[in-house]
């Protein structure tokens, strides 16, 4: 009927120390004490039903089918109602047992598949029996709730080790702290720099910021010069070309006209020229010279050789 598994050493008792045995028989008796009332419900359902029910001699099929359902519907309640009780019970002791552990620091462990073995569960009902037969019963003083025992060695050894265990955690921590603190301080100190170096660096921009203002306006400045300059020169290239192309114009119809005058003077002088008598006696000569010529070549023709 327990829930724990607290039966890995059973021998002729439960292997446990005169503390804990008390505790589970305790526990027996309230098991045994609530057995005892499921069992009376069930036996009162049964008579309920005899003295309700079973006043006549004779029943048809039909009414003990009826009187046999109802009975089994008031029976499955009453054993339900039971078992979940005695589910919530158990889990309200291992509340308290777990409890008292996690006071300690302790983890428990339960194995399930214990509670189903055969020859455990044997043993406990002889220890049951033992416990609880007329000649064994322990006197009532037992029912008293026994008071918190000390701590046996195996217990103080435990808070021993548990308390080295929490002091060498405490000391490393306290070294992860110390180290966290250094880490902290290098960083605050770093922290430090970099906040310096970005204020410099900030003065610096800013320095550079009004220089490259200062450039930026002289070199407007000269660009607007130089703007004005180039309109300037191009105002003056267009009206000296316009100027030069009006020249070009003029002069070409000046040289055209020159031209045509000296085509003019050329022909007229050459028609004087033509009615000058050196000019004739000078055109009598080449004519002469010409027919001499063309005699002289008629008279060598006749000398020359034939191919």
């Amino acid at each position: 009927y327990l829930s724990l598994c607290l039966y890995p050493y059973l021998q002729a008792e439960l292997g446990l120390n005169e503390h804990h045995q008390n505790e589970v028989i305790n526990y027996m008796r309230f098991a045994r004490f609530k057995r005892g009332l499921c069992l009376k419900t069930v036996d009162s359902c049964f008579q309920d039903l005899k003295d309700s029910r079973l006043v006549e001699e004779t029943f048809t099929v039909d009414e003990v089918i009826d009187m046999l359902d109802g009975l089994r519907t008031v029976v499955h309640s009453e054993v339900e109602s039971e078992l979940i009780n005695t589910t919530y019970t158990n889990v309200l002791l291992l509340r308290q047992l777990f409890s008292q552990a996690e006071k300690w620091y302790l983890k428990l462990q339960t194995d399930i598949s214990e509670l189903e073995n055969r020859e455990l569960l044997e043993q406990v009902a002889e220890f049951e029996k033992s416990e609880f037969t007329s000649s064994n019963k322990k006197p009532s003083s037992d029912l008293i709730k026994p008071k918190l025992a000390p701590l046996n060695e195996g217990g103080s050894e435990l808070l021993n080790k548990t308390v080295a265990c929490l002091q060498e955690e405490n000391e490393k921590l306290k070294t992860r702290l110390k180290t966290i603190e250094t880490q902290a301080t290098a960083a605050l100190d770093e922290k430090s720099k970099l906040e310096k170096s970005l204020k410099d660096l900030q003065m610096i921009q800013g320095d550079q910021k009004t220089n490259g203002n200062q450039d930026i306006t002289e070199l407007e400045n000269k660009v607007a010069a130089l703007k004005c300059q180039f309109e300037k020169t191009l105002n003056d290239s267009t009206a000296n070309q316009k100027f030069l192309e009006e020249n070009l114009v003029t002069t070409k119809h000046d040289l055209l006209k020159v031209q045509d005058q000296l085509s003019t003077a050329e022909k007229e002088l050459e028609k004087k020229f033509q009615q000058t008598a050196a000019y004739r006696n000078m055109k009598e000569i080449l004519t002469k010279k010409n027919e001499q010529i063309k005699v002289l070549r008629k008279k060598l023709s006749k000398y020359e050789p034939e191919d």
